[in-house]
């Protein structure tokens, strides 16, 4: 069964773009200055904990670092092992990337504001969140949704301008429908980011932020067999 294609695909991507600017709101807001996504953001962090200016961390942005290749390399092998033997690699790749989130939950769980988490804790929700979004990218790629990389939005917000009126570029896709899709993709992690933030505002716990992350994952991708056996059978 091959992933959905079309709309299906982009209202899967856009849920989990969503989930990507909850999970860097929680983690960047809760766990210590540091993203578990936006991998780009952690190397200049990383350069500015080590040149020791600003305030930064280093061990908790080498661990995020680290555990998202781990997870990078995790999802290659096991979307393409998947794929090869022509079993369902999208939905089971998003529910292992779930599983994680569930685990980094746990790791924090009964941990709020007044009590704080040790470093132990820490470490180790900061650990599996990069993983679950190291696996993410690897299946970000491996779909190859058009601008809807669901972790990285300089590209879409580049070509969402470059290819508007504004930019009026026909090579970057003025004159065609992209911009709608550019604009939903930026807009969703804004989205993500802004839900975030307020439930982190409101005082919930980031293990329960986390939680509803990795139902928000595990749910859409419940929901891909239906999207992709709805596209089978229009066809």
């Amino acid at each position: 069964m091959e992933p959905p294609t079309g709309a299906a695909l982009t209202v899967v991507m856009v849920c989990l773009t969503v989930v990507t600017g909850v999970l860097d709101a929680a983690s960047f807001l809760t766990l210590g200055h540091v993203f578990t996504a936006t991998q780009t953001g952690n190397l200049l962090f990383l350069g500015f904990g080590i040149a020791r200016q600003g305030g930064l961390p280093v061990a908790a942005t080498v661990i995020s670092l680290g555990a998202f290749l781990a997870g990078a390399v995790a999802g290659a092998r096991v979307e393409s092992a998947l794929a090869r033997r022509r079993r369902p690699w999208f939905p089971v790749a998003l529910l292992l990337e779930a599983a994680l989130l569930v685990g980094a939950a746990v790791a924090s769980w009964g941990t709020g504001a007044a009590r704080g988490l040790t470093d132990e804790q820490r470490y180790l929700a900061i650990a599996l969140m990069a993983a679950a979004m190291g696996m993410r990218n690897v299946t970000a790629l491996r779909v190859g949704a058009a601008d809807l990389s669901t972790t990285v939005e300089t590209r879409a917000m580049t070509a969402l301008v470059s290819g508007s009126v504004l930019g009026g570029d026909r090579r970057l896709g003025y004159g065609s429908h992209a911009v709608p899709r550019r604009l939903t993709s930026v807009g969703a992690m804004l989205l993500g980011g802004l839900l975030g933030a307020w439930l982190i505002g409101l005082g919930t716990r980031t293990s329960l932020v986390v939680l509803l992350a990795a139902v928000t994952v595990a749910a859409t991708a419940l929901l891909v067999p239906g999207l992709a056996h709805g596209r089978s059978a229009d066809g």
